[in-house]
């Protein structure tokens, strides 16, 4: 309901008709209540959401300050082309005051958070914030419904969703290997669980901290020389994607045993990987174009060579932050120079991680699953790591049914002449893993 609906029933009126003096008065009509602030305010909210009122004429100037309005105005237009058209406020409590609980129901979600007013400000929002957004059920979704809008999406996508072990219930170029961005940790987390299962290693082992790479993660500003534990590492380097974790955990493990891991685990290209890239040499890879250059020459010593050339300038003049962000600030940049992997491949990892990781891995794996109420609901289990990057989205999740049996979600999208749209894939995961089985 949007605020030009009160707007109709506050002018709302009994008609008068003229009637003999003897005639007795017509019983007065009860006028609606005018709107409280709090009710009207979040009614623009939902206009603001579809586009229909500009941030300038709800919010208090320190609000834009903190938030430009061509931020809201993108923050906008992603809930919508993720959950489709803000329909009405669902909850507002209290309706009257300063401050309430507020929820905004989209045509395919639920977005939960609270709102705000400064009444010195004639009552406009200086607060909007939505901490969580639940997906609605699509009626009538279907899988073929899914594989067409998966089918739509510009570039090159995969997907792989069904049963381990069994017939997949939508799948689109299976064995295609695209980049994976972070979601390559799962390798990383596979071959640490072999060997402490196998007893060569143990969670509570204690390293110290020699390695430093860049955000996302935190251990990049922690002392040099900190002591850690495997467990702490590989924590880190799954729920938060923690690149220096990563990075210290390929420093103990070896690339070469990463890469044993991928054969093992019946990868249908290992060497794809080969050379096998920490985080760090990703960076500054990237951000150097002669490193760039010899890489794509697609020879092994070439690439081992670019590593090395792009280490030694880095050495030198070791690149900022600003730097790094600015070499992928651009859009998609050298997408070859990642890590790669199938969802054909990413399934066999998960059935060869069952058999020979010990089981704290897949705890790790559900920290942060990445998964609203609704779909932790309609599953016993979910584990997750993706990965992104300017042209790279992967989303996979291991997940175990009420019967016990698992399944895998592997989506992955690479389009190296455009940013992806993470909400979109996101939706259409989201919509999968809602699916009645």
């Amino acid at each position: 309901m949007q605020a030009r609906v009160f707007h109709a029933i506050a002018l709302a009126c009994a008609v008068i008709i003229g009637t003999p003096a003897t005639a007795q008065p017509a019983p007065a009509v009860a006028q609606p209540a005018e709107p409280t602030a709090l009710e009207a305010r979040s009614l623009q909210v939902v206009e603001l959401l579809n586009g229909e009122v500009q941030p300038e004429a709800i919010f208090t100037a320190a609000f834009r300050a903190a938030i430009a309005d061509e931020q809201i105005r993108t923050l906008s237009a992603n809930l919508t082309a993720q959950f489709g058209r803000a329909v009405e406020v669902s909850l507002l409590a209290p309706r009257e005051g300063t401050r309430a609980a507020l929820e905004i129901r989209f045509e395919r979600g639920i977005a939960k958070g609270g709102i705000a007013l400064d009444p010195a400000e004639n009552n406009r929002i200086n607060e909007l914030r939505f901490t969580s957004v639940d997906p609605l059920a699509v009626t009538g979704d279907t899988p073929v419904a899914i594989a067409a809008d998966l089918a739509a999406l510009p570039g090159s996508v995969n997907a792989w969703f069904g049963p381990l072990g069994g017939a997949p219930v939508i799948s689109r170029n299976t064995g295609a290997p695209l980049a994976l961005g972070s979601t390559v940790k799962l390798y990383v987390l596979a071959a640490l669980a072999e060997d402490v299962k196998a007893g060569r290693r143990k969670w509570s082992d204690v390293v110290t901290l020699t390695e430093r790479s860049y955000p996302s993660g935190q251990l990049q500003d922690w002392p040099e020389g900190s002591p850690v534990t495997l467990h702490t590492l590989a924590s880190l380097m799954i729920s938060v994607s923690d690149n220096t974790a990563t990075d210290q955990l390929i420093a103990v493990l070896g690339k070469r045993r990463i890469l044993k891991l991928m054969k093992d685990s019946g990868h249908a290209d290992p060497g794809a990987n080969d050379p096998f890239l920490t985080t760090r040499e990703l960076f500054v890879l990237k951000a150097n174009p002669q490193a760039v250059a010899m890489w794509q020459a697609q020879d092994r010593a070439a690439k081992r060579l670019a590593i090395r050339q792009a280490e030694a300038v880095d050495a030198l003049r070791p690149a900022t932050l600003d730097q790094i962000n600015a070499a992928f600030g651009n859009g998609p940049k050298a997408l070859d120079i990642e890590w790669f992997a199938s969802p054909a491949d990413l399934a066999r990892l998960f059935a060869w991680m069952r058999r020979t990781a010990d089981p704290d891995a897949f705890t790790i794996m559900a920290i942060n699953p990445s998964a609203t109420d609704a779909i932790k609901a309609n599953w016993q289990y979910v584990g997750f790591k993706g990965g992104s990057e300017p042209g790279v989205l992967n989303l996979t999740w291991l997940l175990t049914d009420k019967r016990g049996r698992d399944w895998v979600l592997a989506l992955g999208w690479n389009n190296p002449a455009a940013v992806v749209d993470e909400g979109k894939l996101e939706a259409i995961a989201q919509r999968i893993l809602l699916l009645p089985r």
